[in-house]
């Protein structure tokens, strides 16, 4: 796969404002995003758009994924939760983002897609990653408290777990509705729980407990 057709896709994602911050162009630029994909899409890796990677889940659009990262505001150093770990590509730019020093934590409820994501990471040197099976929605607490949750499905609510498990100062961003939702920022302060929507978004839905 071409390096200019990363290059290309990244000035696109600064152009249109989804990339603000070096740290995150510098994480795109590191991780190959057709690794992530199935063979036979390959080809599409660096168009702006969601992948299928089997069993009706998707990889995200790249400008969703630059997107979250800057809402997030992930620091060096810091722990992560990812729910709904699909191919992996996510956490590998979160993983660029947290360096040597953090860990990113994701959990995936098919077992199938988290064996390949494991593969995924590997395969692009992903060691500050650590991947889950389980029912998302109620989290991962054996590694809590985390700096910082996002949620790669949409939710009905915002998991009542996810909140527990953030640290206190924190930040949780999760997709709430159906399939056509809203990104909600949650942020964690002082005990004090604030939201904020930042607009409409589609993902598929998020299955569990606490999901759909």
């Amino acid at each position: 796969m071409s390096e200019q057709e990363r290059n290309r896709l990244i000035s696109n994602l600064v152009s249109e404002g989804y990339i603000k911050s070096e740290q995150v162009r510098q994480a795109f630029c590191s991780v190959p995003r057709e690794v992530f994909v199935p063979e036979y899409l390959k080809q599409h890796a660096y168009v702006d758009t969601p992948l299928d990677i089997g069993e009706g889940q998707t990889i995200s659009a790249p400008h969703m994924v630059a997107l979250m990262c800057e809402v997030l505001d992930i620091k060096e150093g810091q722990k992560i939760l990812e729910i709904g770990t699909g191919s992996g590509y996510h956490a590998a730019i979160v993983a660029q983002l947290v360096g040597k020093n953090g860990h990113v934590y994701t959990i995936e409820r098919r077992p199938s897609l988290a064996k390949k994501a494991k593969e995924n990471l590997k395969d692009t040197g992903a060691s500050n990653v650590t991947v889950e099976i389980g029912d998302g929605s109620q989290g991962l607490s054996m590694y809590q408290p985390y700096d910082r949750i996002y949620v790669t499905a949409a939710s009905p609510r915002i998991p009542p777990p996810l909140i527990d498990q953030l640290r206190d100062p924190g930040t949780l961003l999760v997709p709430v509705g159906d399939m056509y939702c809203e990104l909600t920022l949650l942020e964690k302060k002082e005990g004090k729980i604030i939201t904020h929507s930042l607009g409409g978004c589609v993902f598929v839905p998020l299955v569990g407990k606490y999901g759909h």
